[in-house]
């Protein structure tokens, strides 16, 4: 195991960004240890998950402290992630990771959902007001559709997530906040990070058991990160958060674009 403190250089970049837009790490991390630093998709999406487990562990704490957790919808989501979670390890356990099939599936759903997030994060305002009025002019769904669609939603997200690490934060927030429009926005957000937990936790104990993760690698991100989001927190008051977001959309976006491109 060799210590490169580029990754946790990366790490504090990545981890300051996290505490001052909320954006997941997946959506940052993986593709930068792709583009910069060469790591194998698969490799990269791994040791992510592990990572994120790990960091986004404390704000379980956190949000569950203070009672900012719908434990509902948690359960709803996990209905769906899990099984999702184990279908895809299943599913990647069985294939030549390495090949040029598997690599460009991985790292074109990256591009993909990156460009997804971008979007989220410049016109979630807009989004959120045409999804809900075209809901409000139709008769409100009854609840058991509502849990329906949240454990399809993890599903979703379970499949995005254990491939690519990117998903549970803008995207699957955004839903959420259509599928519970009454919902205080730091429970939407505390019961997505909660239910991330045990999601990047399965997933990375998963692509520890098929062997892509690169552990030399993932302790020098938390070296990075986990001061990195306490300094990204205390510094989100003093910054207009919405310029913040625009840059790290246009960032997101040329990644993608590069990812897409090849």
């Amino acid at each position: 195991m060799t210590f490169e403190p580029l990754y946790s250089i990366s790490g504090l970049f990545v981890g300051a960004l996290v505490g001052i837009t909320g954006v997941g790490g997946g959506s940052l991390m993986t593709p930068l240890l792709v583009l910069l630093f060469g790591v194998h998709p698969a490799t990269a999406v791994g040791t992510d998950l592990l990572y994120a487990a790990i960091t986004k562990t404390a704000g379980t704490a956190v949000h569950g402290v203070h009672g900012r957790v719908n434990w509902k919808i948690v359960g709803s989501l996990a209905a769906g992630s899990v099984p999702a979670a184990l279908l895809m390890l299943w599913l990647l356990a069985g294939v030549d990771r390495k090949s040029i099939g598997v690599t460009n599936t991985i790292t074109s759903a990256l591009g993909w959902l990156l460009v997804m997030t971008a979007i989220m994060l410049i016109f979630r305002g807009p989004i959120l007001q045409l999804a809900r009025r075209a809901i409000g002019e139709r008769t409100p769904p009854r609840a058991t559709t509502i849990l329906a669609l949240t454990v399809i939603l993890g599903f979703c997200l379970g499949v995005l997530v254990t491939l690519t690490s990117v998903g549970a934060g803008a995207l699957g927030v955004t839903i959420l906040l259509v599928l519970y429009p009454r919902l205080d926005v730091r429970e939407i957000v505390g019961s997505d990070i909660v239910h991330a937990v045990p999601l990047t936790l399965i997933g990375g104990t998963g692509y520890w058991l098929i062997g892509e993760i690169d552990w030399a690698m993932l302790f020098a991100l938390l070296i990075g990160s986990i001061p990195g989001i306490i300094l990204g927190s205390l510094l989100a008051p003093r910054l207009h958060e919405r310029i913040i977001r625009i840059v790290l959309a246009v960032t997101l976006g040329v990644v993608a674009w590069k990812l897409l491109a090849g």
